[in-house]
C-alpha cells in the first residue's frame, strides 16, 4: 500500500470510528495531501521510507513555504504536524510499519493567546446592532442571542435543528466535536429571540427551502452556512462599532463574564462543552488580567 493509501485509510478512520468533525477532516486531508506531496518531492512514495529528518524538514517547510505552499504561523504548522503525527502513530497500530518518525518531531512553540472578550456593555450594543424589522436581521438577532446565551461555537449554532430547542424548558441540545452532545440552559433573551425569529423570519425563508430542520435557515430555504454566520457577526460588530469582531468572540465572552460573576469553572467547562478543564482554564488567566487592571487603576499603592 501506497503512502496516499494510508493517508485514505487514516482519513476514514478518523470519520468513521473516531467521528471526528467535518471541519476537522478537512483540515487533516488538506494538511496531510500537503504532506503526501512533500514525500512524492523527494522520490518517497510508502511510509517505511520516511524517517524524523524528513518529517522536520516538512515542518521547516511549512513555516518556510519552500514546498511551494502558503507560509503557515506557529500554530497552524503545530496542526498540521499533529496530523501527520496521527497518521505515523496510526500506522504503527495498524502494523503498517515497525517504527514511528514523527513521535521524535516536537511542534513549534506556541505563544499563549489569550481569548478575546468584550465587554458586557459592548455585548449588549452587539445584540442590539441588527435590524428589528427584516427577515435576515431577527434571525442575526436570534444567532447573537444564542451564541453569548449559550456559549456555543458559531458552527454548533449553525447545526442546531428546531427539534433540539425547548422554548419552555429553556433548553437546547447542542451537537459539538467529535458528535458529543450537551443540553445547555439558555436565558429568557436568548428565548425571545429565538421565538421571534421563528414567528416572523424563518417560515419566509423555510417556503423557499425543502423542509430543512434546521433553526437557522438561508434566503434561500437552506442551512445557514458558518461562513454566513461569520457575516452576521462581523455586520453587526461593525455596526456596534467594533470592527475587528472575531466569530468567536461572543463565546469567548460568555466563559469570561460567568467566570467574573463567580461561576465555577467546572460547570463552565460543562457549558463549553470542553474535553478537558485544563482548556476552560485559559479564561481564568482574562479574569486574573481584569482583576490586575482593576486593582492597578484602584488601590492606593497598586502601581
Amino acid at each position: 500500500m501506497d503512502l496516499k493509501s494510508h493517508i485514505s485509510e487514516y482519513l476514514d478512520h478518523l470519520a468513521v470510528e473516531r467521528g471526528v468533525s467535518r471541519n476537522t477532516l478537512v483540515s487533516y486531508r488538506s494538511d496531510l495531501t500537503r504532506y503526501e506531496d512533500f514525500c512524492q518531492a523527494v522520490a518517497i512514495t510508502e511510509l517505511s521510507q520516511i524517517d524524523a529528518g524528513l518529517v522536520g524538514h516538512f515542518l521547516m517547510a511549512l513555516r518556510s513555504g519552500t514546498d511551494g505552499g502558503s507560509q503557515l504561523s506557529e500554530a497552524s504548522a503545530a496542526r498540521a504536524l499533529v496530523a501527520v503525527r496521527g497518521l505515523h502513530a496510526f500506522a504503527l497500530r495498524e502494523g503498517w510499519v515497525t517504527a514511528d518518525p514523527a513521535r521524535e518531531v516536537n511542534p513549534p512553540a506556541i505563544p499563549e493567546r489569550l481569548p478575546e472578550a468584550i465587554s458586557v456593555a459592548e455585548v449588549l450594543t452587539v445584540l442590539d446592532a441588527p435590524p428589528k424589522d427584516t427577515p435576515a436581521g431577527l434571525r442575526s438577532r436570534a444567532l447573537l442571542e444564542l451564541l453569548y446565551g449559550s456559549g456555543c461555537r458559531v458552527s454548533e449554532a449553525v447545526g442546531i435543528d428546531i427539534d433540539d430547542i425547548d422554548l419552555v424548558e429553556k433548553t437546547i441540545v447542542v451537537t459539538g466535536k467529535g458528535n458529543k452532545q450537551r443540553r445547555v440552559p439558555i436565558g429568557g433573551h436568548t428565548v425571545e429571540a429565538i421565538q421571534d425569529y421563528l414567528v416572523r423570519a424563518r417560515p419566509t425563508a423555510a417556503v423557499k427551502g425543502k423542509g430543512t430542520p434546521a433553526l437557522f435557515l438561508n434566503a434561500r430555504g437552506g442551512r445557514l452556512s458558518r461562513q454566513s454566520a461569520w457575516s452576521a457577526i462581523r455586520s453587526a460588530g461593525e455596526i456596534a462599532g467594533l470592527s475587528d469582531l472575531h466569530p468567536h468572540t461572543m463565546r469567548h465572552s460568555f466563559a469570561t463574564h460567568l467566570l467574573e460573576g463567580g461561576a465555577d469553572i467546572r460547570v463552565v467547562q460543562e457549558l463549553l462543552g470542553h474535553a478537558s478543564v485544563t482548556t476552560t482554564q485559559i479564561y481564568t488567566k482574562v479574569t486574573i488580567e481584569h482583576l490586575r487592571e482593576v486593582y492597578i487603576g484602584t488601590h492606593p499603592r497598586g502601581r
